[in-house]
């Protein structure tokens, strides 16, 4: 029996209920989660600004040991360490065979069943494939990142989705280069990874822009070298950091209208501005006829930091043997899992950067 934090209507409380779930099939692998963090995806799928059915299991930045594999799989054993990749490329559309596996047309299918409820024997839904807020789940192979055994499952839980997203989207998407400025709008987990990518790359200064004056700190321990908070002037104020320009690179964490708008008018003639945050449908963004080819800037989307999980949590696990990426410093609150909802709280009140369920 498997306890989960199951979500039965959009806006509803989760409840911690027992799930039965299937035997792995052929091609899946259950995982026993040691950790998962609580991402603002989690929060926009509780409370519909992204589409999910119900009743689900929600959480997909997860880390834990194999307990049992599916018919095919040859290449992880019971024992094993993984880390929860929650948009597994098939490998065959388009996208993965043009490089661009953070795109995979298939990785969004709908989902399956996770599992039956013992209560009343109804479906329960995975959450973007992982239902990671339980003690167990099943996924399929390519939904698991092996790690090396001495890498702590707490820690490598965050590489899953923050750290990939946030370092990705400024080393792969806007390919930020040694000594170019870069502006990071919203501290969550993703943020205050893309304040350290942005160190990683070398960039100078790291303008940081959040809210909460809480996170000042964080930002400047994650080689933030300016920290801002939302102003009607804060164009000026980071034109003023950069020689009158504007940065090089903005990179957008929250995913509102108005801090894209910002973000872009932040941004200096040519520069670029990455959008990483997911808002909702209805909030569209608006640019007149002329700023846009007036100002040669570019706005690019950004989807899971542009990442291939096997490829880049390689990579990203050398910098914190390294000592260049903190992934412990991003837990600000440990939790189990019946406090997710209070979590969610946080994340609502734009407190903290991330919350850690420990199993």
């Amino acid at each position: 029996m498997t306890r989960a934090a199951v979500l039965r209507s959009q806006g509803g409380e989760l409840a911690i209920e027992d799930v039965n779930l299937s035997e792995p099939g052929a091609g899946q692998v259950r995982v026993r989660l040691a950790a998962t963090g609580v991402c603002h995806s989690d929060l926009s799928l509780a409370d519909g600004t992204l589409r999910t059915p119900l009743p689900v299991v929600l959480g997909h930045e997860g880390a834990g040991t194999v307990v049992e594999v599916g018919d095919g799989v040859h290449d992880l054993a019971v024992g094993d360490h993984v880390v929860l990749n929650w948009s597994p490329p098939c490998r065959q559309c388009w996208f993965c065979r043009h490089g661009e596996p953070y795109l995979c047309e298939r990785a969004a299918a709908a989902p399956q069943p996770y599992g039956v409820l013992s209560s009343d024997g109804s479906q329960v839904y995975p959450g973007l494939n992982s239902a990671a807020f339980a003690t167990e789940t099943v996924v399929v192979r390519a939904g698991c990142i092996p790690v090396p055994p001495d890498v702590p499952l707490d820690e490598a839980a965050l590489l899953g989705c923050a750290v990939l997203t946030g370092v990705g989207a400024v080393l792969n998407a806007a390919r930020v280069q040694p000594g170019e400025s870069v502006l990071v709008m919203g501290l969550g987990g993703v943020g205050l990874c893309a304040v350290q990518g942005a160190r990683l790359a070398g960039a100078a200064p790291i303008v940081a822009v959040d809210p909460e004056p809480a996170k000042a700190e964080l930002a400047h321990r994650f080689g933030a070298t300016d920290v801002l908070q939302p102003s009607p002037t804060l164009a000026k104020r980071v034109r003023a950091l950069t020689d009158g320009r504007g940065v090089d690179h903005a990179i957008e964490c929250v995913g509102r209208a108005k801090t894209i708008r910002t973000a872009w008018s932040c941004t200096r003639r040519g520069g670029r501005t990455t959008v990483v945050g997911l808002g909702p449908v209805t909030d569209e963004v608006s640019f007149n006829a002329l700023e846009v080819g007036y100002t040669g800037r570019t706005l690019a989307g950004c989807m899971y930091g542009s990442t291939d999980p096997e490829v880049d949590v390689p990579v990203l696990l050398e910098h914190y043997r390294a000592g260049r990426l903190d992934l412990a410093g991003l837990v600000t609150d440990r939790i189990g899992l019946a406090d997710v909802g209070a979590a969610f709280d946080r994340m609502r009140a734009g407190q903290g950067a991330r919350s850690l369920i420990v199993f």
